[in-house]
Parts: structure tokens; sequence; C-alpha cells
């Protein structure tokens, strides 16, 4: 007699036995090392946030849009907690939860650093008083731009919820005596076209600040953000190859490495050479150190 689906057959070939399931616990040793990453590196933005928070009315901090760098900070604390979402046995909570979660953080975060590449092309290209641009410089320009921006991939995640709910299933097309626990993600397309929103914010982003590059150093942040928008683009381009020859656990291990190193970019491109010049050379956070040139490039 052949075995029933998710059994295989002991040595003897006389009983049946369920399948062993195979999946990234917390228990696991690769599953432990990654929950522990994860929760460190949370606490770094927090970090940050205090170092900005204390230090709110020096000039630095002033100068880089306090209201957005500290959502950032917060949003990143989520986005390194969402990775967190995808070790251990997948049910129905996790599986709705952990793709939309880490979607949606993202591309709050993306969002948020558009919103501040665009107001230093407003710094710096509004010049005259009664110009729009000058008119356009309040807060609420860059809230609108965070706003609309993430309620493009909110929209995607809802119609991807309702339509094509992802669910958890027992995979038994990868190994003859293992059990993959899984979430199907419900359709590849909604799941693609959240990565490519999210793909297509950076890429605006990264123009945007490629562009202006080249603006005064004292004040221009263009530069960090292009760098950080590189760096974010190149992990998620080659997430997708991995992810597609990958199999079993580690295409959840090569997913959360994806997440955990693009929210690391957006970290130390943006905020550690601020921190750096804040706790360490406390002297160039002044007006006149402000005044320097390339007072924000770290030696």
């Amino acid at each position: 007699m052949k075995c029933p689906p998710y059994y295989w057959p002991n040595v003897k070939q006389d009983f049946c036995f369920f399948k062993e399931a195979d999946f990234l616990s917390f228990e696991d040793s690769l599953g432990a090392v990654l929950t522990v990453c994860a929760i460190s590196l949370s606490l770094v933005p927090l970090t940050v946030l205090t170092i900005f928070v204390k230090f709110r009315q020096t000039p630095i901090v002033k100068a880089n849009n306090r209201s957005l760098s500290y959502f950032i900070l917060v949003v990143l604390t989520q986005c390194f907690l969402s990775s967190m979402v995808f070790i251990g046995y997948p049910n129905h909570v996790t599986c709705l939860v952990r793709q939309p979660a880490f979607g949606l953080c993202f591309s709050m975060c993306v969002s948020s650093v558009l919103a501040k590449t665009i107001m230093v092309v407003l710094a710096f290209r509004a010049t005259k008083p009664g110009s729009f641009l000058r008119q356009g410089m309040g807060r609420h320009i860059a809230y609108c731009i965070v706003f609309f921006s993430s309620l493009g991939q909110a929209i995607i995640i809802i119609c991807w919820l309702s339509l094509y709910p992802p669910f958890p299933e027992l995979n038994i097309g990868y190994y003859k005596e293992r059990v993959i626990p899984e979430c199907n993600e419900g359709s590849k397309v909604m799941f693609h076209g959240m990565l490519g929103y999210q793909s297509i914010l950076a890429s605006v982003c990264f123009i945007v600040a490629f562009m202006v590059r080249k603006l005064p150093d004292c004040f221009n942040e263009a530069q960090f953000i292009t760098f950080s928008m590189i760096t974010f683009l190149c992990v998620w381009l080659s997430f997708i190859p991995a992810y597609l020859s990958t199999k079993g656990k580690y295409v959840v291990v090569v997913e959360i490495f994806a997440i955990l190193s693009s929210a690391c970019a957006l970290l130390v491109c943006i905020f550690i050479p601020k921190c750096y010049i804040i706790v360490l050379k406390p002297e160039l956070n002044t007006r006149e150190g402000m005044t320097k040139k390339d007072v924000f490039k770290v030696q």
C-alpha cells in the first residue's frame, strides 16, 4: 500500500508516519540568529531617534526636516521588526500580515525619504519670495507626498488581501521525506506588484536625489539619499533571482536578509553621518560649522 499524502514510510516500510515539518523556527540556530539581529538592529534607529530628539535644537537636526526624520526612524524600527513575522510556523494570521507589513513599512519609509529629497529641491530652487515653490515649502507638502505615495501601496495591499489573500499550506513537492509549511501568497502578480511599486518609489527618489546631488554640501543630504537608494535597489534587484532560485525555509531566510540589509542601507547612509557630527564632531554642529564646505562628509 502507498502512504497517503503528507506521510512517509519507515525503514521497514510497514508503517506510515507524518512527514517531518521543515520550517524556520525560533528554536532553529539560523532563526535564533536572525531574531537577535532583527531585535538588535531595531534598537539602532531608536538610539538615533533619541540623539535627534536630544539635539533637536541644533542646526544639523533642524536643517534636515526633524519631523520627517523622526517618522523615518520610527518606521525603520518597524521594518526591522517586521522580519520577525516570517519566523515560526506559518498560520493564517502570519501569512496575512507578513508580506503586507513589510511592504507598507518600506513604502512609508521610502515615501518619507522622497519627501525629504523634494524638500531639498524646493529649498534650493525656490529663490523668489513669492514663487509657487517658495509657498509650497511648508510641512504640508511633505506630509502630502508621504500620504499619497503610501496610499498607492496601501491600495495594492487592500486589493490583494480582499481578492487573493495569502494562506498557509503544506508543500510536499520539494523533498520526499519532509513537508514544508509555507505561505501561499495567493497571487504572485499582487506580490510582485507590491515589490514593483516599492521599486518605483525608490527609483523616483534616486533620480530626484541624483539630479540635485551637487548642490551646496553644507545643507544638502541628497548625496546620502542617492547612495541609500542605490543600495536599496541593488538589494531588492538581487533578491528576486535569489528568491526564485531557493526553496524550503531558505526562501524565508533570503527575504529576511533582504529586509534587514535594505533597512540598514537606509539607516546607515542617511542618519549615521549626521550622528557622527552630532556625537563626535559637535564643533561642526553650529551655525559657523554648518557653513563650512563638506561638513557632512565623514573622513
